[in-house]
């Protein structure tokens, strides 16, 4: 089975660009990384593939010389090397800083292959490199995948044609809703993904998803060398999941670990992109700021492993409507996954907003740079008088466009909210939110359409 991802097309892009560089791909271990370049590797008319946890393959990079790197790497996978394209894939670059130091002079002194270098732990590996190769790489980043590349992955093509329809056609949104409640249920690990499709069987994927969590955990060992660290490590990836919605460093899990403590752990598998944190912003316009001093929430690096982790996919089964499901945590959590996925050339987070006064507090659930808005975002259902965070974000904002994102129709409407002020609501069902940059340029031209 092979799984088309979105990401496939900059690859394509890459290869035709002449002004191409090494091309940096990342993303945490087991989202795809080796598979989409096997695939891509059709491509050309010669492949090299090195994988530097093997040590036959690690010594190739003990000279400086990329001639000679490349002429030994021939060598050693039996190849011939001729005038033809070749793909020359390097992964697991994070074990050798070296080799990482190296790209710049393929990019300098052998434009004529094409190379990818792919890495689980490389933001741990590049505070290594000494003289990174800033300017003579491109970067990459692949993530689990998203809802879209769910519906391929799963044969659901008459859905993946209307879901790219704009706007979405009112007769599809209960089969589309259904599929996303079933993408929101397994998640988008591709092991996962592709099991499921073999065998239609939930209950089977059980080991599968376990094998890949304390695969993350046994990785503990590659961020630290103290045996503390490590302690602290295991404990927040083990309590992490069953953590509230915004968290607190001091007392992390009912633990007597301190709040630096806890925060360099957090900070540290934040690197490895297992569990993120989400910090809230203030900001009304452009360019959006995290607020490191006020409390975070966590983001798993797929739904389908946290559902797991808490045991939900059998209550979840029975479930129709997942906006008041986990008190809302877990449809929050899976938008927020389908958002980090659309930016796949930087790394990128989300951000809600929060407006922590005396005697008022809001709080709304994501922020969205547009162009020169920041664009309010509301995940949950129900009528538009209840959306006071929201209002009270449009009162003091320089623009009158909302979204909300939730279980019903597609919709624009017209709203006011009780201070008076006029805007622009556009209801989203939630299978739209990896197609959010298009529908809020829907929305900004809404404006000049009344």
């Amino acid at each position: 089975m092979s799984i088309k991802r979105n990401s496939y097309s900059k690859l394509i892009a890459w290869k035709n660009d002449k002004f191409r560089k090494p091309l940096l791909l990342r993303g945490a271990r087991q989202v795809g990384k080796t598979t989409i370049v096997r695939e891509f590797a059709k491509e050309f008319d010669n492949y090299i593939e090195l994988n530097l946890e093997k040590e036959s393959d690690l010594n190739l990079f003990v000279v400086d010389d990329v001639h000679t790197i490349i002429n030994s790497a021939f060598l050693l996978k039996r190849k011939i090397e001729n005038k033809k394209t070749t793909l020359f894939f390097i992964d697991e670059i994070q074990e050798s800083p070296k080799a990482i130091q190296l790209l710049r002079y393929f990019y300098e002194e052998r434009p004529d292959i094409y190379v990818i270098a792919a890495g689980s732990l490389l933001e741990f590996a590049l505070k290594k490199v000494p003289n990174f190769p800033v300017g003579r790489v491109d970067y990459l980043y692949l993530h689990p995948l998203n809802f879209i590349e769910f519906l391929g992955a799963t044969d659901n093509l008459a859905a993946l044609e209307i879901v790219n329809t704009k706007p979405i056609p009112a007769f599809a949104h209960s089969t589309l809703l259904n599929l996303f409640h079933e993408y929101l249920l397994i998640g988008g690990m591709p092991e996962i993904v592709k099991n499921y499709v073999e065998t239609k069987n939930i209950s089977q994927l059980k080991k599968t998803y376990k094998n890949l969590w304390q695969a993350y955990k046994d990785d503990v060992v590659k961020y630290t060398s103290k045996e503390l660290d490590r302690k602290v490590i295991y404990h927040v990836i083990d309590s992490a999941p069953f953590e509230s919605d915004r968290i607190k460093f001091e007392g992390f899990g009912n633990s007597n670990y301190r709040s630096r403590e806890v925060g360099e752990a957090l900070r540290t598998i934040d690197l490895a992109k297992i569990i993120q944190l989400i910090y809230p912003s203030t900001s009304l316009q452009p360019p959006i700021q995290a607020d490191l001093k006020k409390r975070p929430r966590l983001q798993f690096l797929d739904t389908g492993l946290l559902n797991q982790i808490l045991s939900l996919q059998g209550e979840m089964l029975l479930v129709n409507n997942f906006s008041n499901f986990h008190k809302g945590l877990i449809i929050q959590h899976i938008v927020y996954q389908e958002i980090i996925a659309i930016h796949d050339d930087q790394i990128y987070k989300p951000n809600f907003w929060v407006r922590e006064e005396k005697d008022s507090n809001s709080e709304v659930d994501l922020i969205y740079q547009h162009g020169k808005y920041v664009i309010p975002i509301e995940i949950k259902s129900g009528p538009t008088g209840t959306l006071r965070s929201l209002h009270q974000f449009i009162d003091r904002s320089n623009h009158p466009f909302a979204v909300r994102l939730y279980a019903g129709n597609f919709s624009i409407e017209q709203a006011i909210t009780p201070g008076k002020k006029e805007y622009i609501l556009m209801n989203l069902p939630y299978y739209l939110a990896s197609q959010l940059p298009t529908y809020l340029e829907m929305l900004v031209n809404e404006k000049g359409n009344n």
